[in-house]
């Protein structure tokens, strides 16, 4: 079995003898003469320790320092540190013990002491980290079932009308030619990561998920809807933002964050007619601003039962008019600079059909 490591951190050669001296026969130990040579060990990740005892009274760079440092990197926050000294130990203990240290051991060294508090701490440690683990594949197998049942109720639309489904799936190739050009440029003032770009192309496939309520007579209709009918139509926007509501666990759930806003916001104007809300220019979530531009243009160049399709040059017309009323007009200059992009993939969907 491999021995865990520790690394002693003392500028006392005698101090890490004698310590060395405690722990050699269970343990895999590294030592650091000062604070700076620790420092070097402690960058290099693959000689990570499962714990430091770390002298606080060094030149250069003490003890505290080097505490400092490990609670602020990533791949030493975890790392449990006690720390040793010859000093005042009720001063430095009361420092050390803020500062981020799991515990205070004074010189001289009781041996039996020594080991009963490394071994505590590191059994807490792998606790933590075994706990940790065990939550953080609760949380993932928790997220892929969300995601297993949202992606069912999207397939039952498209079981229920392939014209809806195909909708979906081309939307989302238009959606990542959108964002990934925006992401390139920043003059049209979106801050997008690469994390916020992977919600975005998630949460497009539900957008329309709210047309499950809406009754076959309306939704397969072959003809243009009666007022009446195109006001149950839009009701698909408020009825799938809330399907994506009850399963909103809290505000922090990004992804479900991003399918409720592209949900209940996507028909929503520049102008402020839109609906379910009647929001207006920037009020207007940013993922649903992005799928009403994508959502419009494939409604115009793909034909419906109720109408024939538009060509890309008079889709691209219609989008550049909607610049002051419609659409974010920031998104549509970045529309006009992809549209090419579109047109090709366009034309890809339609040999498909063929």
């Amino acid at each position: 079995m491999k021995k865990e490591r520790i690394m002693l951190v003392d500028d006392v050669e005698v101090n890490r003898v004698v310590l060395k001296g405690i722990l050699e026969s269970e343990y895999d130990i590294v030592e650091a003469a000062s604070g700076t040579e620790a420092l070097d060990v402690l960058m290099s990740e693959s000689a990570a320790p499962a714990i430091v005892l770390l002298d606080i009274v060094m030149p250069v760079v003490d003890g505290y320092e080097v505490l400092k440092y490990m609670k602020s990197q990533v791949h030493t926050v975890g790392i449990p540190v006690i720390m040793i000294s010859a000093e005042d130990s009720f001063v430095h203990e009361s420092k050390a013990l803020s500062l981020g240290a799991v515990d205070f051991i004074p010189i001289p060294f009781n041996p039996d002491v020594v080991k009963i508090r490394i071994s505590n701490h590191l059994r807490l440690k792998n606790h933590s980290e075994t706990v940790e683990n065990m939550v953080e594949r609760k949380t993932v197998q928790l997220t892929n079932t969300r995601e297993k049942v949202l992606e069912t109720l999207t397939n039952i639309i498209e079981y229920r009308d392939i014209e809806s489904g195909l909708h979906v799936k081309r939307t989302g190739s238009l959606m990542e030619i959108l964002l990934k050009h925006v992401r390139r440029n920043k003059k049209y003032g979106f801050d997008i990561t690469q994390y916020d770009q992977d919600l975005f192309l998630k949460s497009v496939p539900l957008h329309d998920i709210g047309k499950i309520a809406i009754p076959d007579c309306i939704l397969q209709k072959p003809a243009r809807l009666t007022p009446e009918e195109y006001e149950t139509i839009k009701t698909h926007a408020p009825i799938g933002s809330d399907i994506i509501r009850l399963l909103l666990q809290d505000d922090h759930d990004g992804y479900l964050s991003f399918c409720y806003d592209v949900c209940r916001s996507h028909h929503e104007r520049w102008d402020g007619t839109g609906y379910p809300d009647g929001l207006s220019g920037k009020d207007i979530p940013v993922p649903a601003r992005f799928m009403s531009i994508v959502d419009v243009y494939d409604a115009l160049v793909f034909s419906r039962r109720y109408k024939p399709s538009f060509s890309h040059e008079k889709a691209v017309e219609i989008i550049s008019e909607g610049m002051s009323g419609q659409f974010d007009p920031m998104l549509v200059m970045a529309f006009l600079e992809v549209e090419g992009e579109f047109e090709e993939m366009m034309k890809g969907e339609e040999k498909k059909l063929m």
